[in-house]
C-alpha cells in the first residue's frame, strides 16, 4: 500500500505506507536527513522514526527552526530528569516543558538545590549525552501507565486526571524510554540523546505544583538547549546582555523607581524622576489621543460587585481580582481589574445617535490583579498598574475603517518610541463563543486586512480568541532581538449583549453597537519596563527625565550655571546643576552612570564668554567654548518630541 505525501512546494510524492519521516527526508537529502529533528504530518508533529501510516501535507523539522528547538529543549528536558533521578535517591519529578529559548522541569528531592547540585546535575547529562541513548515511544493503557508510575505522585496525577495538555489522552497515554528512564510524554523527540549538542543548566528556583501556593513547593531547575555551540554561546551572550539591562537594576540605578517589601509584592513606588519619566508617556498619551479622535474619561477604582457579575469578571475572571469589601450586610465592593465596564457604564449614560459612532473613549485607568506571587516580575509584571486603555463603540459597518485606523495609530506610536520590528498574531473565534457566525467572520476578515494593509507578518491563533471575540496582539523585537507582546486590539460581541448597549441607526431602529478594546502600551508600568531594557536605561534625549546636566567646576560657578539652567528651562528643557561638593570628574561620571544625553561643564572662561563645555551622550570628546545661543538651539531640536 502506498501513501502520499503533499510537499511545502506542493509537489506529491508516493512512498510506501510505514516509510519513517527519517527515511522519506534521507531521500530528499543527507543534508536535510542530517538537520532533521522531527517532520509534520497534517499538522501533527511526530519523531523522524516514527512510521507513517497515511498521507497528507508533509514537512520536515530542522534543528535551527524554532519548532525543531522546541524538540532539542524538550528532549533535553528529559535527559535532566534522567539525571536528577540518578542522582537523588527518592526524587520525584512533575512537569518538563519546553520554554522560549529553554526548558525546566520540577523536582521534589526534599530541599533546594544548591549551585553544586546543578554541576552535578550537568555533568551526568553530558554522560548520558555521550551513551547516545535512542528516545523509544510507546503506548500504554492508563492501569499500565499507573503501574508504571506508581512511585512518582505527580505523574499519577497528570495521568489520573487524564489531562491532554499534559501528555495523557483518552484511554491510553505516550511514554517515552531512553534505557532505564520513562517520562510521560507526547512527544516528538530527537532520535537519540546524542543529538543533543549545546545544553547548558542556568538556575534552579522554587515552584508550587501546578502553580497553587497551597500544594507541595517543588524545585525548578531552568536549562537552554541550541543546535550548536555557537548558537548556545551568542543565547549567553544575550543573557549577559539581558541582565545588564534588567529593568530592575537599572531602576535602582537611576533612581527611577523601587519596590518597598512594605507594600508587598508587585507593588512599585515612583521616585521623581522616574515619576516625571512617567508624566512625559502619560503626557504623550493624552495629546496623541485627543489628536486623533479620542476623548478623555477617568472612573473610579472600584465598583459594586455587581457591575463585576453582569460583565461576567466574577464568572470568568475571579480569580485574578482581589477579595470583596463589605461596607455594609448587602453590598460588597470590588477593585477594578479592568476599565471596560465602567467606559460601557459611560456610553450607557445616554441615549445615542449613530451619528456619535465611533465613539472613542480614553483613560489613563489604574487596575488592579492578583497576580500569583510566583509570576510577579518587577514593572512587567505587576499587581497594581495603569493602562492606556480604549473602548471605541462603532456600527458594524464601521469596524473594518476603526481596525485599520486602530492599527494605523497603534504602529505610529509604537514608532514614536523607537520600535520598529513588528510582529502580530490573530487570535480566532473558539469553539464556544458569543455573537453571530457572520459578525465573528466579518471581524476575523477585518483584523487580516488591516495586518495585511499595514504590511506586518502574522499568524493565526486558530481558536484562540476569547469566546467574546477575536483580537490582534502586536509584538515588538527590541534592541538585543527579544520579542515583546505590547498592544492589544479586541474585538468584542459580548459585553455589548452583557449590558444591552443599543444605539439609534439612521432608519431610527435600535441596533446593538460592536465594541473594541485597546491598550497600546498595554501598561504604563510595564511599558516604563520595556523602554528600560529597550534603551539600556539611556532613553532619547525627548523621553530622558534628565535632559542636561550642567557641572560648575568650582563653587564660583554655580550661580553661572544656574543662569544657564533658567535659560534652558525657559525652553523647555529638563536641566539639573550638580553643585555638590565633588570634583569635576566625579560629576561628569555621575552625569554619564545616571544616562543623561549632555552634559555641561561652565569654569571662568565661560562665564567670562557667555559658553559652556559640551559633551553629548556618545561623544568622546568635550567641545569647549561653546556659545549658549548654539548649545540651546542644538539641545531643543534634539529633546523634540515626535508630535
Amino acid at each position: 500500500m502506498t501513501i502520499q505525501l503533499i510537499f511545502p512546494d506542493g509537489s506529491v510524492h508516493e512512498h510506501e505506507s510505514g516509510v519513517s519521516g527519517f527515511e522519506v527526508a534521507a531521500g530528499i537529502g543527507a543534508r536535510l536527513a542530517k538537520a532533521a529533528v522531527a517532520v509534520r504530518l497534517d499538522g501533527e508533529l511526530l519523531d523522524l522514526s516514527r512510521p507513517l501510516l497515511h498521507g497528507g501535507a508533509f514537512e520536515v523539522v530542522t534543528e535551527t527552526t524554532d519548532e525543531g528547538r522546541h524538540v532539542i529543549r524538550h528532549s533535553a528536558a528529559h535527559v535532566m530528569a534522567q539525571a536528577v533521578l540518578d542522582l537523588f535517591d527518592g526524587a520525584t519529578f512533575a512537569i518538563g516543558p519546553a520554554i522560549t529559548d529553554g526548558f525546566y522541569y520540577d523536582f521534589n528531592i526534599g530541599r533546594p538545590f544548591d549551585p553544586d547540585d546543578l554541576e552535578q546535575v550537568e555533568r551526568r547529562m553530558a554522560e548520558i549525552v555521550e551513551a547516545d541513548q535512542p528516545f523509544e515511544r510507546e503506548a500504554c493503557s492508563i492501569e499500565e501507565a499507573l503501574a508504571l508510575f506508581v512511585d512518582q505522585p505527580y505523574k499519577t496525577e497528570i495521568i489520573q486526571a487524564v489531562d491532554d495538555s499534559e501528555g495523557a489522552g483518552g484511554e491510553s497515554v505516550s511514554v517515552y524510554r531512553n534505557e532505564d528512564f520513562v517520562d510521560l510524554c507526547r512527544g516528538p523527540h530527537l532520535p537519540s540523546t546524542g543529538r543533543l549538542k549545546a545544553v547548558k543548566l542556568l538556575r534552579s528556583a522554587g515552584a508550587y505544583w501546578r502553580g497553587d501556593e497551597t500544594r507541595d513547593q517543588l524545585q525548578r531547575i531552568y536549562g537552554t538547549a541550541w543546535e550548536s555551540k555557537q548558537a548556545l554561546d551568542d543565547y549567553l551572550n544575550r543573557l549577559e546582555e539581558a541582565e545588564r539591562r534588567d529593568h530592575r537594576r537599572l531602576g535602582n540605578e537611576l533612581d527611577l523607581f523601587s519596590f518597598p517589601p512594605e507594600l508587598g509584592s508587585g507593588l512599585a513606588v515612583w521616585h521623581p524622576k522616574g515619576g516625571l519619566l512617567r508624566t512625559i508617556i502619560e503626557d504623550y498619551s493624552r495629546r496623541t489621543h485627543l489628536s486623533h479622535g479620542y476623548e478623555i474619561v477617568a472612573t473610579p477604582h472600584v465598583a459594586k460587585a455587581q457591575l463585576w457579575e453582569t460583565s461576567g469578571h466574577l464568572d470568568f475572571y475571579a480569580e485574578g481580582m482581589y477579595p470583596g469589601m463589605m461596607l455594609d450586610e448587602q453590598t460588597e465592593y470590588r477593585m477594578k481589574p479592568m476599565n471596560c465596564p465602567f467606559h460601557i457604564l459611560i456610553f450607557k449614560s445616554n441615549g445615542r445617535s449613530y451619528r456619535e459612532l465611533p465613539l472613542r473613549l480614553f483613560e489613563l485607568g489604574t487596575v488592579y490583579r492578583y497576580e500569583r506571587s510566583g509570576v510577579v516580575h518587577g514593572l512587567l509584571r505587576a499587581r497594581g498598574f495603569t493602562q492606556d486603555d480604549s473602548h471605541i463603540f462603532a456600527m458594524e459597518s464601521q469596524l473594518g475603517d476603526e481596525l485599520q485606523s486602530l492599527l494605523d495609530f497603534t504602529l505610529m506610536v509604537l514608532r514614536d518610541f523607537g520600535f520598529d520590528e513588528f510582529e502580530a498574531d490573530i487570535s480566532t473565534r473558539p469553539e464556544k463563543y458569543v455573537g453571530q457566525d457572520d459578525a465573528w467572520d466579518k471581524a476575523e476578515a477585518a483584523l487580516q486586512q488591516a495586518l495585511e494593509i499595514a504590511g506586518l507578518p502574522f499568524e493565526i491563533a486558530e481558536g484562540e480568541g476569547a469566546f467574546y471575540g477575536p483580537k490582534i496582539d502586536v509584538h515588538v523585537r527590541d534592541a538585543i532581538g527579544r520579542r515583546w507582546q505590547l498592544s492589544t486590539l479586541q474585538v468584542d460581541f459580548g459585553q455589548p449583549e452583557n449590558f444591552d448597549l443599543l444605539y439609534a441607526s439612521a432608519e431610527n431602529t435600535r441596533e446593538r453597537p460592536v465594541m473594541i478594546h485597546r491598550a497600546l502600551m498595554g501598561s504604563i508600568e510595564r511599558f516604563v519596563g520595556i523602554l528600560v531594557e529597550h534603551y539600556a536605561g539611556a532613553f532619547p534625549v525627548w523621553l530622558s527625565p534628565v535632559q542636561a546636566t550642567i557641572v560648575p567646576v568650582a563653587d564660583r560657578h554655580i550661580g553661572y550655571g544656574r543662569e544657564v539652567a533658567a535659560a534652558m528651562g525657559e525652553i523647555g528643557l529638563r536641566v539639573e546643576v550638580d553643585e555638590a561638593d565633588d570634583t569635576v570628574g566625579e560629576k561628569i561620571r555621575r552625569a554619564i552612570t545616571h544616562k543623561t544625553p549632555s552634559v555641561l561643564v561652565v569654569g571662568d572662561s565661560d562665564v567670562e564668554g557667555g559658553t559652556v563645555g559640551l559633551r553629548l551622550r556618545g561623544e568622546e570628546h568635550e567641545r569647549r567654548g561653546v556659545g549658549i545661543t548654539a548649545v540651546l538651539d542644538e539641545l531643543k531640536q534634539m529633546a523634540a518630541a515626535p508630535r
